[in-house]
């Protein structure tokens, strides 16, 4: 989900690209589902919170210097903590107008010296939590413009929506690389909001987009079993990616469930074109797909393969967590 660079005392900043991929992770079903999981806290005003915001986010109010956080949330145990206001793009010190919370109007008192909301509040939640809290890095202005179709007016969400919620592939590289399974590879609706324009499919079974264009759709048809050769496939499907990537269009990677075939070529192509160690990819693709689990044939591969690309094996395969 990109690097989650340090930069104060309990508080990090957190890329569009990292929400994205919170959002959409899943075990059995979405990890939305678990109570501890996400707590993606809104402190815009009430007039832009009903107008939309964030799929799941809880509008966070203030009262004097302490914030109402819904009795719902656990925050010393919950795993990741998310807020985010407007616009946030410092969590230093900016020039701030102050909001009349009932009207919604400026005042008249002009811009002064301070911590934008979502700061404010993240410094403040900090005191709560045990993990960092995450301030969303430019806001929902931002995030809403990458993502739409995570937009809402909702407001409250019952289990059995959150067991039902269809999560999207995670992305690899923003805007250009997501990762997926087969049912999300044969949905229309994430083509779309995906804008994809090719696919990698890392599976046996047929795919209903691009049959017969070899140039935006490269089929590895291939088990996922201990035994299976994926090397001999990993250059055309580094050459395939790069081309796309040079062209802009947007790239969908995708076996069976996601979690196998599909990662393993995902690491193999990192390593390729960061030039980096089997280790330091893996870290990256299990920070964006946290159910990865490449079968043990393919990691041996997978480190075969580093020595192709490193023209040495640097990375111990039987030091977990591999």
């Amino acid at each position: 989900m990109g690097s989650c660079i340090k930069t104060m005392a309990d508080l990090v900043f957190c890329e569009p690209t990292e929400l994205y991929n919170i959002l959409n992770q899943v075990t059995k079903l979405s990890r939305l589902t678990e109570p501890n999981y996400l707590c993606l806290l809104d402190v815009r005003s009430k007039r832009e919170y009903d107008e939309s915001h964030v799929i799941t986010a809880l509008r966070v109010k203030k009262k004097d210097k302490d914030y109402l956080i819904p009795e719902s949330v656990d925050l010393e145990c919950v795993r990741y903590c998310v807020v985010y206001d407007s616009n946030t793009s410092t969590l230093e010190m900016t020039l701030v107008y102050n909001e009349n919370e009932d009207d919604n109007d400026f005042d008249n008192s002009g811009p002064e010296l301070a911590l934008g909301p979502a700061v404010e509040c993240g410094k403040w939640l900090s005191n709560f939590t045990r993990n960092p809290v995450h301030i969303l890095k430019g806001g929902y202005q931002r995030f809403s413009g990458l993502y739409h179709f995570f937009r809402t007016q909702k407001i409250i969400w019952m289990p059995q929506e959150l067991d039902a919620f269809q999560p999207y592939p995670v992305e690899i590289i923003p805007g250009k690389i997501f990762l997926g399974n087969f049912s999300q590879a044969c949905d229309p609706q994430v083509q779309k909001d995906l804008k994809i324009k090719a696919h990698i499919n890392v599976s046996m079974e047929m795919g209903p987009f691009f049959a017969g264009d070899p140039d935006n759709l490269l089929h590895i048809q291939i088990e996922d079993t201990p035994d299976v050769k994926i090397i001999p496939f990993l250059r055309h499907l580094c050459h395939f990616l790069e081309i796309h990537l040079e062209l802009g269009s947007v790239v969908l990677v995708f076996s069976t469930r996601g979690i196998s075939r599909s990662c393993a070529v995902i690491v193999a192509f990192l390593m390729h074109w960061r030039e980096e160690t089997l280790q330091r990819s893996w870290a990256y693709v299990k920070k964006c797909k946290n159910n990865m689990r490449p079968n043990w044939g393919l990691v041996t591969q997978l480190s075969e393969w580093e020595k192709i690309v490193l023209g040495d094996t640097v990375t111990d395969i039987f030091n977990p967590p591999y």
